[in-house]
C-alpha cells in the first residue's frame, strides 16, 4: 500500500521506469538493477493502472469518430476476438425426452456485454451451459458457429472464462493466492511475471478487493470475507486469464445494487478490449439494465421472447401493445408477464409472445407452437396442429423396465460424451499455458498450503495414531507360540481404518474446484500427482506415531526398522484404496466403506478356509500380504530350534519365511494400481 502511494502522489518520478511505453519495463532499467524484483514489479504494475485510469476518464469525453478510432487501433487488440452464433438451437435432456431449449437463433458479439434473462425455468443456465460446451447428457440440435466456422468452442476454452452461478473458490487461501493461482496456470508462458502481476493487480483494483486482497476466503465452517467479496473473488479468477469470451452465470445475485455496478464497470472495461461477454441475469435494477448492450429473453419452456439490443426491448413490445406502467423496472414487468403473474393489456398473452418472435424475424414456427399462432396462420394449420397435439396426449407411458433400460443407456451416452470432450478437442486458442510439470509444482505450493493451515486436523489423526498404538500394545499378545498374529491383526485394522478416514479428505473436499479448474483446462494429472505428493508425508510420518507407542509396549523379537517398512507399504496400499473410494462415493458412504473393508477383511484372512476357493480369496486380500510380512519379520528373529518348531505352525498358517519382500512388493503395486484406476475415474465420473 505505500508503494500505491507513493505512486499515487509522483506517478512519473520512480527510477527504472519508462512511462511512455509499457513495453520498455525490463529494457529501460537502470545499470545495476534487476528488473524481476518484487517491489519494482510492482511499481510497474501500479504506474500503468494509474494511467489506464487517466486513459478511462479521457475515453469518457470521447465522440464516435474517436470510439471507432481507438476500437480499431491494433495496440489495442491484445484478444483475438470470437464471436459465437447459434441458429434454431434445441436441446432435449436425453434421459426424459424434455425440452430444455427450443428455436433459439442469434449471436453474441465481441466487445458487447449480452444479458439472458427470463423466468425461473426457462433455460438460462442451459442455454448458458450450451455456449460454454458444456451440456452434457443432452440432445444438442442447430448449429453453433464460432467466428462463422462450424468448430467446438471447447476448442477455445483456455481464453474461454466461465463463471459458475455457485461461488466454487478455495476457502483456505486468500484472495490474492486464488487469482495468483489461477493466473500462473491458465495464462501464456510466454507473458513475463510484471506483466502478470499487472493483469492481477488490475483484477484486484476492478473488483474492489484492494482491503482483503490478504484475507482467507473462508469456508462454511470458518469465517472469511463477505459474501459479496466472495461472488466478485469467483468472477475474478476468469478474468485473471484475460479471456477472449467470458459466461457468467447470474454474477450479480446476491450482490447489492453498489456492488453489482461495480462488478458491471469491471466487465465494461473487460468488454471494451473486445471480449465477448454472455451473462444470465435473474431481474437487474433498471440503472444496471441500462449497463447491458444487447438481451436474450427467453420464455418457459426456452423459446425466445426477444433477442437485439436491450434499449429497443421497449419499443419491440410496444409494438405488441405491452406498455411498461411508469416507475415498474421494465425487466421486473416482462418477466412478470412472462410468469403469468401480470396479464398484458393487450391483444396478446404470454404464451403467444414465442410465437410473436418467431414470426416477426421469419423464423419457422414449430409444429406444436402452431395452435397458439392461429389467428395468425391459416386454418387448415390450425386443424394439423390440433390433431398433432392430440396424438402426443395419448402417447403412451414407458414401462418400468423401459425406464430403468433409458436411464442406463443415458449415463453410458453421458460418460462418452465426457471422455469425447476431455480427449477429442483441438486446441485452437493459440495460447501456450504452462506444462504439466510447472503446474505440478502450482499445484503443490498450493495443496501444501491448504495442509499447513489445516494442521490441526493432521495432529488429531497423529493423536488418535498414538492412542490407537498405546491401547492395542497394552492388550496384544506377542507370545513365542503365536509369533503375535493376534496383535498384528489388530495393528492392520487400526493402520488401515485411520489411514483411509484421513487420505478420503484428500479428494472428497474439493470435487467442485476439481471440475471447475479441469474444465477451464488445467492438468488432471498434475493435480492428482501433486495430491499424492503430499499424502506421501503422511504415509511416512502416520507409521512412526504408530510404532512409537505400539513398539514400547509389546516389545516384539523384529526390529523396529522391518516394523516401520512393513506399515509404510500398507499405509501406501490402503491410501490408493481411500482415493478411489473417495471419486466413487459420496462422503458418507465412502466412509463407511473405509471402516468395513479392513474389518471384514482382516477376519476374512485369519479364519481356517476349508475350501480352496475361499483360500484363494483370502490370498489375493491386502491384510494378508502385511500379516504375513509382519509375522516372518517377527519369526526371523528365532534360531536354531526355536524356528525349527515354529515352521510347522508358520506352514500350517500358509506363510513362508521367504516373502516377506513379496509381500511388501503386493502392497506396493496394489496401491499403483488403485492409484492410476482412481485417476481414471476422476477424469470419467463427474457432476451431472
Amino acid at each position: 500500500m505505500g508503494i500505491i502511494h507513493e505512486i499515487e502522489k509522483d506517478p512519473d518520478g520512480h527510477e527504472g521506469f519508462h512511462f511512455e511505453s509499457g513495453e520498455g519495463f525490463e529494457k529501460h532499467m537502470p545499470k545495476g538493477k534487476h528488473s524481476s524484483t518484487h517491489s519494482q514489479m510492482f511499481r510497474y504494475a501500479y504506474v500503468q493502472l494509474e494511467k489506464e485510469k487517466a486513459q478511462q476518464q479521457q475515453n469518457n469525453n470521447l465522440t464516435f469518430s474517436g470510439v471507432i478510432k481507438m476500437a480499431t487501433d491494433p495496440e489495442n487488440k491484445r484478444r483475438p476476438p470470437i464471436e459465437v452464433s447459434f441458429k434454431d438451437l434445441n436441446l432435449t435432456l436425453k434421459a426424459k425426452n424434455k425440452h430444455l431449449l427450443r428455436c433459439v437463433t442469434g449471436n453474441i458479439k465481441p466487445g458487447r456485454i449480452t444479458a439472458v434473462m427470463g423466468p425461473s425455468g426457462a433455460g438460462k443456465t442451459t442455454f448458458l451451459s450450451a455456449l460454454a460446451g458444456k451440456a452434457i447428457g443432452c440432445k444438442t440440435t442447430g448449429s453453433i458457429l464460432i467466428n462463422g466456422k462450424n468448430e467446438s468452442i471447447l476448442s477455445y476454452k483456455r481464453i474461454m472464462g466461465f463463471v459458475p452461478q455457485d461461488d466454487i473458490v478455495h476457502g483456505n487461501l486468500t484472495v490474492e493466492e486464488n487469482l495468483w493461482f489461477s493466473a500462473n496456470c491458465r495464462l501464456s508462458v510466454e507473458l513475463s511475471k510484471a506483466d502478470k502481476v499487472l493483469i492481477v493487480e488490475r483484477v484486484i483494483e476492478f473488483l474492489g478487493l484492494q482491503t482483503v486482497r490478504n484475507s482467507l476466503v473462508g469456508t462454511v465452517e470458518k469465517r472469511g470475507i463477505s459474501g459479496g467479496q466472495r461472488k466478485r473473488v469467483n468472477v475474478g479468477l476468469e478474468m485473471v486469464i484475460e479471456p477472449s469470451i467470458l459466461l457468467l452465470d447470474e454474477p450479480t445475485s446476491g450482490l447489492d445494487s453498489s456492488s453489482s455496478q461495480l462488478l458491471l464497470r469491471a466487465l465494461r472495461r473487460e468488454a471494451l478490449e473486445g471480449v465477448t461477454i454472455c451473462m444470465v441475469v435473474h431481474q437487474p435494477s433498471y440503472t444496471l439494465f441500462k449497463m447491458f448492450d444487447d438481451l436474450v429473453l427467453l420464455a418457459k419452456g426456452g423459446f425466445t421472447v426477444y433477442h437485439g439490443p436491450a434499449k429497443r426491448v421497449e419499443e419491440y413490445f410496444a409494438g405488441l401493445g405491452i406498455n411498461v406502467p411508469e416507475r415498474v423496472n421494465p425487466p421486473d414487468h416482462f418477466i412478470d408477464i412472462l410468469e403469468g403473474i401480470v396479464t398484458p393489456n393487450a391483444d396478446v398473452s404470454y404464451e403467444e409472445l414465442p410465437v410473436r418472435w418467431l414470426l416477426h424475424n421469419g423464423y419457422p414456427v414449430p409444429a406444436d407452437l402452431q395452435q397458439n399462432s392461429a389467428r395468425h396462420a391459416t386454418s387448415s394449420a390450425g386443424t394439423q396442429t390440433h390433431g398433432t397435439r392430440n396424438s402426443v396426449l395419448v402417447e403412451r407411458q414407458p414401462s418400468l423396465a423401459g425406464e430403468l433400460w433409458q436411464g442406463m443407456r443415458s449415463n453410458v451416452e453421458e460418460h462418452h460424451d465426457k471422455l469425447r470432450m476431455h480427449f477429442k478437442t483441438k486446441d485452437l486458442s493459440h495460447r501456450s499455458t504452462p506444462g504439466i510439470l510447472k503446474q505440478y509444482r502450482y499445484f503443490l505450493g498450493r495443496i501444501g498450503k491448504q495442509r499447513l493451515r489445516d494442521s490441526k486436523i493432521q495432529v488429531i489423526d497423529y493423536l488418535i495414531l498414538l492412542l490407537a498404538g498405546a491401547c492395542l500394545g497394552s492388550i496384544s499378545d506377542v507370545s513365542d507360540q503365536s509369533f503375535g498374529v493376534s496383535g498384528y491383526a489388530f495393528t492392520i485394522i487400526a493402520v488401515s481404518l485411520l489411514g483411509k478416514i484421513a487420505a478420503l479428505r484428500t479428494f472428497s473436499l474439493d470435487k467442485l474446484e476439481y471440475w471447475r479448474e479441469s474444465s477451464s483446462g488445467m492438468s488432471s494429472l498434475a493435480y492428482f500427482l501433486a495430491k499424492d505428493t503430499v499424502d506421501h508425508f503422511n504415509t511416512a510420518i502416520k507409521p512412526l506415531m504408530y510404532l512409537s507407542m505400539f513398539y514400547s509396549f509389546t516389545n516384539p523379537r523384529s526390529s523396529f526398522t522391518n516394523h516401520y517398512v512393513v506399515l509404510l507399504c500398507l499405509l501406501y496400499c490402503v491410501t490408493g484404496i481411500a482415493y478411489a473410494l473417495a471419486i466413487l462415493f459420496q462422503p458418507g458412504a465412502a466412509q463407511l466403506w473405509s471402516a468395513i473393508l479392513p474389518v471384514v477383511l482382516t477376519l476374512f484372512i485369519t479364519r481356517t478356509q476349508t475350501s480352496s476357493a475361499l483360500k484363494n480369496l483370502s490370498n489375493i486380500c491386502y491384510p494378508k500380504w502385511a500379516l504375513e510380512a509382519l509375522v516372518i519379520a517377527n519369526a526371523e528373529r528365532y534360531d536354531g530350534v526355536w524356528l525349527m518348531t515354529r515352521c510347522g505352525a508358520l506352514n500350517k498358517s500358509g506363510f513362508d519365511l521367504h516373502d516377506w519382500g513379496l509381500c511388501l512388493l503386493l502392497l506396493m503395486v496394489t496401491g499403483v494400481i488403485f492409484r492410476v484406476f482412481s485417476y481414471v475415474c476422476m477424469l470419467i465420473f463427474r457432476r451431472k
